[in-house]
């Protein structure tokens, strides 16, 4: 981690993730098996994993028949074609106490197309034993963390393994894992100080949303903390919703090439320069561009990007350039 980075504020507040267990964790899939995730194994001891699999929970045990999700007279249910029974009211109400029960999470991994945790690409099967699908939606554990959280960070383990979209993911939860820190502190200069050390993050990301934010920090209506932080949370979440375009990269990545202007010779700034080319031209990840400025603000010292949460927004340790080949698109 860049010299300064730890020392901002929040910095070392593990991010708290609800997993699927089955992925990397324990054999619990319905056929005993366990999911292989590189970067759930990367996870592990950057965040806190909270481990669930909805349907050991409801006692259909290991290995067990499976279920599948079956539209019926315009409802659908969960049940188990083997047996013919129906476990909807069980993984409803196992939803909500599980989540009633959580602490305060930053984010979600789900295990993809499952009945009970994919997100949208659920099979929805015309009967209980028909193999045939008639549609894709979500589980029914997912469908009720998208309810409950509409705007936390959710992902399946498969989408993943697109770089961009783990970029997007890993930004997001330690964002909202540094900010659950402001919130525990309880301090309004914690909140200036979020406010100031994400400022080009949030640059990069929405500049409305970023404007917006600065008014809740000025707090002209001398409002309470309590109501600071809970304006500002809604805020920041919606900020971080969508996916910086590349373009406000660069735009973001070029006003940081100022600071170094009178500093670089011609041929850094070509490098440079090319870099962010191959960026726009989806050659490289946006982490091959900050790990350049980066670079430079160790050895310039510039105190106002060294405080920035743009250039060093998840741990270097994370940074993977790996990808399924979908690029950009999300």
């Amino acid at each position: 981690m860049m010299t300064g980075a730890g020392q901002r504020i929040g910095a070392s507040m593990k991010p708290r993730i609800v997993v699927s267990r089955c992925i990397e964790f324990e054999h619990c899939r319905w056929n005993g098996l366990v999911i292989s995730s590189e970067f759930v194994r990367k996870l592990d001891g950057f965040v806190e994993f909270v481990k669930v699999c909805p349907e050991v929970e409801i006692g259909l045990g290991i290995p067990r028949e499976p279920i599948r999700i079956v539209r019926t007279k315009g409802e659908l249910r969960l049940v188990q074609p083997a047996t013919g029974r129906d476990v909807t009211d069980e993984m409803v109400s196992f939803s909500e106490r599980f989540l009633d029960a959580l602490p305060p999470v930053d984010g979600f991994i789900l295990k993809s197309r499952s009945p009970s945790c994919g997100l949208k690409e659920a099979k929805i099967h015309a009967s209980a034993d028909k193999p045939g699908g008639v549609g894709k939606g979500s589980g029914f554990f997912a469908s009720a963390v998208s309810e409950r959280y509409p705007m936390l960070p959710v992902e399946d383990e498969g989408r993943l393994t697109n770089f961009r979209i783990r970029e997007h993911f890993l930004t997001r939860i330690f964002a909202l894992a540094r900010f659950r820190a402001i919130r525990e502190s309880g301090l309004m200069k914690d909140v200036v100080s979020f406010q100031a050390a994400n400022k080009l993050l949030l640059m990069a990301y929405n500049q409305t949303e970023m404007r917006k934010l600065g008014r809740i920090v000025a707090n002209p209506e001398k409002r309470p903390v309590g109501a600071v932080l809970d304006a500002y949370e809604e805020g920041l979440m919606h900020a971080l919703d969508k996916p910086s375009r590349f373009t406000s990269d660069i735009n973001v990545l070029m006003h940081a090439l100022g600071y170094f202007s009178k500093k670089l010779g011609p041929e850094e700034k070509a490098f440079f320069l090319d870099t962010l080319e191959q960026y726009r031209n989806e050659r490289i990840p946006l982490s091959a561009c900050l790990s350049v400025i980066r670079s430079w603000i160790a050895r310039f010292g510039e105190p106002y990007l060294k405080m920035q949460s743009y250039f060093e927004p998840y741990p270097t340790g994370l940074v993977e350039i790996t990808d399924s080949g979908k690029g950009r698109k999300l």
